[in-house]
């Protein structure tokens, strides 16, 4: 029988990095590619009583099905963290918890656009958004990213040119792939755009908790006054991924809407997770818990730039990061896809960085993830590129 795909998945294709991932059983080899939190990080004995006690205690709660708005518990507490601590969120906004920020991407999209509508992204961007969006056919416009964030320029121009732009989608903490931050003055121009042009914002922020230097930058969705920001954050970097635990904060009317589309895609996350998240950050002092991470990634960041800087200067420019959990490289003079080709035969992963490309534009920068590898692992992968670059 000859197969015919849906239309909608014919401009999709596997994710680079899921791609990479796939050598990381093989002997010796060395990944910079994944985006996961490092494993000394993860609570795992905290969680794995948390898990134990709530089947033996609340067996019916724990593994029957529940709301799909989410385990009321920790939804309210989501939304008393959020207003204590990020000061975001009114009486006109509703959260619901999601199976990871993904699915608040793919379901943002399913309830907001119609195939042909237009998404502004940051150029490059995270491919789990961009596909999420690409696969209900939506056009997707980049806008080229500054050391302080999206080029308004641009942006204000793509805004004129389409009429039918439906959102902004921006990772304004410690933006993956580049590791960029927004600069406020950019957060607050982004958000004027928006409002003039009546656009909707999608503010993804899974880094921004883990800080470990310099002073937080206060989220666009502090600057909303008229409810055009959906916020999305997760569990995934200062928790665990495995949880699949995010939360979407926003206009009560657009949550109405994800809710009825959450459940034909889903019924509702997965409940044992969110009352393992909920007990975490309720008991055991969720704010010690991030300093204490803050502190790992700060150490390993560190080590990484510093052997950076000593092995590869010659080869590379870089940014220096302040949190988040990737460096994004730029090349000297050096074929981008050649040197990760090269680097994935000598048994160390990096992600291209045309990989994170809004329309396939060539790259000539890759991204490096400090917080998987371990520091031994960090040294001889290090050490691996600087021998791959110097046969260029």
């Amino acid at each position: 029988m000859q197969l015919k795909f849906a239309d909608r998945i014919t401009g999709l294709s596997a994710s680079a990095i899921r791609e990479i991932l796939k050598f990381s059983s093989m002997p010796g080899f060395i990944s910079f590619a994944a985006g996961s939190p490092a494993d000394e990080a993860f609570p795992s004995k905290q969680i794995a009583d948390i898990i134990y006690n709530a089947i033996l205690s609340s067996p019916n709660s724990a593994l029957n099905y529940s709301v799909t708005e989410g385990y009321t518990p920790l939804r309210e507490f989501m939304k008393d963290y959020l207003k204590n601590t990020h000061l975001i969120g009114d009486e006109n906004d509703d959260l619901i918890i999601t199976s990871g920020a993904q699915q608040i991407m793919d379901l943002v999209c399913k309830t907001l656009c119609n195939e042909g509508d237009c998404i502004i992204c940051e150029n490059p961007s995270f491919i789990g958004a961009l596909n999420a969006y690409r696969s209900y056919g939506v056009k997707l416009i980049g806008i080229d990213m500054k050391n302080d964030g999206m080029d308004t320029e641009q942006l204000e121009k793509a805004l004129k040119e389409n009429k039918n732009v439906k959102l902004i989608y921006t990772i304004p903490n410690f933006q993956n792939p580049t590791g960029l931050c927004t600069s406020l003055e950019k957060r607050k121009q982004i958000y004027s755009l928006a409002k003039k042009y009546q656009v909707l914002i999608i503010e993804d922020n899974p880094y921004g908790d883990i800080r470990f230097e310099g002073e937080n930058i206060k989220d666009i969705k502090t600057l909303d006054d008229e409810n055009l920001v959906i916020y999305a954050g997760t569990f995934s970097k200062v928790l665990a991924p495995g949880l699949r635990v995010g939360y979407c904060l926003a206009d009560k009317r657009i949550i109405q809407k994800i809710v009825i589309c959450k459940q034909t895609s889903d019924v509702h996350s997965t409940v044992i997770s969110q009352i393992a998240a909920y007990e975490f950050i309720k008991d055991k002092n969720f704010g010690t818990h991030l300093e204490s991470i803050r502190e790992i990634y700060k150490k390993k960041a560190h080590f990484t730039m510093n052997l950076i800087d000593e092995k590869l200067s010659d080869y590379l420019t870089y940014n220096k990061i302040e949190g988040g959990l990737f460096i994004w490289c730029k090349l000297n003079d050096i074929d981008m896809e050649s040197f990760c080709k090269e680097c994935a035969k000598n048994l160390v992963g990096v992600v291209p960085g045309s990989a994170f490309s809004i329309n396939g534009e060539k790259s000539d920068s890759f991204r490096i993830n400090y917080s998987s590898p371990s520091e031994d692992d960090i040294v001889k992968g290090i050490n691996i590129l600087a021998k791959v670059a110097n046969t260029f």
